[in-house]
């Protein structure tokens, strides 16, 4: 600097002027380091940490080994300053982001109050304190009101009850109603004209309402005896929209095949009884409808083509119903109970056509197959009943068995001149319709009782489920003797004390039959032998089995597990 005040410009030859003597500037430096005194205390002249002149103890230790102050011992719990915040509170008293907040204890009830106040209002009470945060004016305009006080109601005067009735009246005068007739309308409203319009029900909410009629017709179902005989039918019309019946067999159906094959699967099932199936039969000719007997008391019809829905319930049995069968046109069907009734129903309007009841438990029924009007029942005290379906007469008593009859079974088709029945006496008896006198007696030492027997389609043999677990065959062709044809036993299942159906696939190749382990056994007629298959078809017993007449490849079959299942 000096040297730039000494120098002076002469450019043009002028003498120079000696420039005046400038002071400089002392400037004080300081070579002590910086030091920093935050949380530092002047203790006998020199700067030392607080902790150190306190010896301020760990809070979380138990023992102390010198004697502390009382200031000390509850003094708060300090640590080391801010590392960024060079005049900011120690860490130690830190506990929040911005410095340290103190632990009110403040109930869950209080804090949701106080802020719904604060959110509604505009203004809170602070905690602890009496004063008020906010807005003021409001609260004083409120006087101090709360959203959770809740004060004691006080019950209205008779004046004030009836200043509010005058005012709900002359309100609802203005509105053109009259309270005192039941809020009816004392001027016609714009919508008075529309008339209410039902829509219709869909699938679901008809299915529904077919399962709600069912809950109902089980509750009939519990007093038969006192109420009579019912039926609900489940399907959406009774007739489709040319005329037909819903018993009606389709046209475009026709027999898949004349070759039968064993079924390999199951495909369908029907669920709807409430205890074990009886039996099972299907619609005669096509086989559009099977029908069930339930130990319920209760049959069911049931949709094979289209669905396989239950299409129509008959309650008229106060217990388990026994056995049911169909007459030729399946028009009608006839059904046995445990109730000791026999009914006949008909099939399309579900009405009781005739009853029978003289007090005894029948065990199976059976129409004749040219005579339709003539029924055959077999009963537990030994005797075959037959009666006039038309008239309602008991026509024949049928009595030589000593034991209860299980089957009745016409030979000779379409005539029915001869007929087998079978008992709990282990014999075989043939009858010559009409006459009470047997004409055959089959009985010996080696013979068990037969439950269930049937014919094969061409009328030739008839089988017998013996309880001995094994199905004997006789031969009962017109014109020939009735006899057993002893290489034609089926074994290999176990039906002993049970009535297991036995029957005939259409073209007579394969004989079917239930078993008490819930299997469906199958045997080729040809090879009795050996067994052709086995199928796990129920958890309980296998009672039925049967063929479908059309789809030669399908089985039906019913067990005490309450189901009916389909099988291909």
């Amino acid at each position: 600097m000096d040297l730039l005040d000494s120098y002076g410009e002469d450019h043009d030859g002028e003498q120079q002027v000696e420039a005046a003597p400038s002071s400089s500037i002392q400037r004080a430096i300081s070579l002590a380091p910086e030091v920093t005194t935050a949380g530092m205390v002047l203790s006998e002249g020199r700067a030392i940490a607080e902790s150190d002149r306190r010896r301020l103890q760990d809070p979380s230790v138990r023992k102390v080994m010198y004697n502390l102050p009382a200031e000390d011992m509850h003094a708060p719990v300090l640590g080391p300053a801010h590392p960024y915040n060079k005049d900011g509170i120690a860490a130690g008293l830190r506990n929040h982001r911005s410095g340290h907040v103190e632990d009110t204890f403040l109930h869950h009830y209080h804090f949701e109050e106080q802020y719904n106040t604060y959110n509604s209002y505009g203004y809170a009470s602070v905690p602890g304190e009496q004063r008020v945060v906010g807005d003021l004016a409001a609260h004083e305009a409120s006087q101090g009101a709360q959203v959770m006080a809740e004060g004691a109601k006080r019950r209205k005067t008779a004046e004030e009850r009836g200043q509010e009735a005058a005012r709900k009246a002359a309100r609802l005068a203005e509105q053109g109603l009259v309270p005192e007739g039941g809020f009816s309308l004392a001027v016609r409203q714009p919508w008075a004209h529309k008339e209410i319009v039902m829509p219709e029900l869909t699938d679901e909410q008809k299915e529904f309402m077919a399962q709600q009629e069912t809950a109902k017709m089980e509750a009939a179902g519990v007093d038969v005896d006192k109420k009579g005989p019912v039926s609900f039918f489940h399907g959406k019309s009774d007739k489709d929209y040319q005329g037909r019946t819903w018993i009606s067999a389709p046209k475009d159906k026709k027999k898949e095949s004349d070759v039968c094959f064993l079924p390999k699967r199951w495909i369908h099932t029907w669920p709807g009884h409430a205890k074990g199936v009886a039996a099972i039969r299907f619609f005669p000719g096509m086989g559009q409808l099977l029908l069930s007997a339930g130990m319920d008391g209760k049959v069911k019809i049931w949709d094979v083509y289209n669905g396989g829905k239950c299409m129509r319930t008959y309650i008229g049995h106060s217990k388990g119903v026994r056995d049911i069968t169909f007459n030729n046109d399946g028009s009608r069907f006839v059904s046995t109970g445990y109730d000791k009734n026999v009914r006949v129903w008909d099939t399309e309007t579900g009405q009781v056509l005739q009853s029978f009841n003289t007090g005894k438990t029948y065990y199976c029924v059976t129409l004749h197959p040219e005579k339709q009007n003539v029924l055959l029942a077999g009963a537990n005290d030994k005797k075959i009943y037959q009666w006039d379906i038309d008239s309602g007469d008991l026509v024949q008593e049928y009595n030589y068995h000593l034991g209860a009859v299980n089957t009745v079974t016409f030979l000779d088709p379409p005539s029915g001149s001869r007929f087998v029945t079978t008992s709990d006496d282990k014999t075989i008896r043939m009858w010559e319709f009409g006459i009470p006198v047997q004409i055959k007696y089959l009985a010996d030492p080696s013979m068990h009782a037969i439950s269930t027997a049937c014919m094969n389609p061409t009328n030739s043999v008839w089988v017998g489920q013996s309880q001995d677990n094994q199905i004997v065959s006789y031969s009962c062709a017109k014109g020939e003797k009735f006899r057993q044809q002893k290489h034609k036993v089926f074994k290999g299942h176990n039906t002993a004390g049970y009535a297991c159906q036995t029957s005939f696939s259409p073209d007579g190749k394969f004989v079917v039959s239930g078993d008490s382990e819930g299997k469906c056994v199958f045997w080729e007629w040809s090879h009795p032998q050996r067994v052709a298959r086995t199928i796990k078809a129920h958890e309980g017993v296998c009672i039925g089995a049967v063929w479908h007449p059309m789809e030669t490849s399908k089985v039906a079959t019913c067990g005490w597990d309450g189901q009916i299942k389909y099988w291909d």
